[in-house]
């Protein structure tokens, strides 16, 4: 049998990264309910052309779908740098 491939400790960066995750959901959240409430308020707004004679409806779509990729990188950048801050912390403090 195997045992784990990397010793598992507590993760001290836990708070801050659920933080910052619960700030870009909302972030998030009040973009796509930016859309939702122009679909329920204006949809005809939603269909005019705008760029390339792309609708608002397709620029504003593919916009949330880049928004979360790029935010995802964020994400995952800001988290690294948090555990790599915590976990040299953690070393110096042993030493």
């Amino acid at each position: 049998m195997h045992g784990p491939a990397a010793k598992l400790e507590a993760d001290k960066s836990a708070a801050k990264k659920a933080k910052l995750g619960v700030i870009l959901f909302l972030v998030y959240t009040l973009v796509y309910a930016g859309f939702v409430i122009i679909g329920l308020t204006d949809p005809e707004l939603l269909g005019k052309p705008i760029i390339g004679n792309q609708n608002l409806a397709i620029v504003y779509g593919f916009g949330l779908i880049i928004l979360a990729i790029i935010m995802g990188f964020v994400y995952n950048f800001f988290c690294t740098r948090m555990e790599d801050s915590m976990n040299s912390k953690k070393q110096e403090d042993k030493s």
